[in-house]
């Protein structure tokens, strides 16, 4: 069978996309990196949102292998994934004023913390609020977008502004308007998406820029271990223990 074109293609846009955050992004990430680290080491807590497909890249660093075990994830109820019936209704809620407000009000987040909020577009009223009322709260948000939408398309926030507008630090995916990176003769549609490679890389590259940040300042880093190795649990359970007041998935 002959190799297919199209798949290396979209390969080499995701390799490229990849190249340009790391080179880019890279004081941003750092910056990111810190402030998490300055979040760990004065005993604050770490939170992560996203709606949609968005979430995936939350998930990722939540109750992760080699991830910091006090990043939590802070979820909205039908709008963390695909399993919502319809799934179209998962999208409608991300443009319902007040809803941001309400679920940090009954959250664990409090002044000191950080939460990073991931929002492809940054243009729906959701992570908007979101970004809003953390830093009204206290706390620090990491902004995770793609800048594009907020130079080329319109906010579906009251206010007009994007996420990024409403963020201490933003990190820049730099994928294009509409998440699609091929198009081919036969095919109506642009296709194959590479927001999700993207972020989960940018959200990776934070949390090691933040282990770095606190091995220079002698503390260790609350990483979680495979449960698959020998010893995981064992670790795991350790770290769990200790930190067992900034931990929120296990309650």
């Amino acid at each position: 069978m002959n190799d297919s074109k199209l798949a290396g293609q979209f390969f080499d846009a995701a390799i490229g996309l990849l190249e340009r955050v790391r080179d880019e992004e890279s004081g941003n990430i750092a910056a990111a990196g810190a402030a998490i680290a300055d979040t760990v080491a004065a005993g604050g807590r770490l939170f992560a949102f996203g709606a949609g497909h968005s979430s995936l890249a939350a998930q990722d660093v939540v109750y992760r292998a080699g991830g910091l075990a006090l990043m939590n994830l802070l979820a909205v109820p039908g709008t963390v994934g695909v399993d919502v019936v319809p799934a179209p209704l998962g999208s409608a809620l991300e443009r319902v004023d007040g809803l941001a407000g309400a679920v940090l009000d009954s959250s664990p987040a409090r002044a000191g913390d950080v939460l990073v909020v991931i929002s492809l577009s940054g243009r729906n009223a959701l992570p908007v609020e979101m970004a809003m009322n953390a830093r009204a709260l206290g706390l620090k948000v990491i902004g995770v977008t793609s800048v594009a939408y907020a130079d080329g398309t319109r906010s579906r926030h009251s206010s007009g502004g994007f996420l990024r507008d409403h963020c201490d630090i933003v990190l820049d995916s730099k994928i294009s308007i509409g998440d699609a990176e091929l198009t081919a003769d036969g095919i109506e549609a642009p296709f194959a998406p590479a927001s999700t490679v993207v972020t989960s890389a940018v959200m990776q590259a934070m949390m090691a820029a933040a282990a770095e940040q606190l091995v220079e300042r002698g503390v260790e880093p609350p990483l979680l271990r495979s449960g698959n190795v020998d010893g995981g649990h064992a670790w795991n359970g350790r770290v769990m223990t200790e930190y067992a007041d900034r931990i929120f998935y296990r309650r």
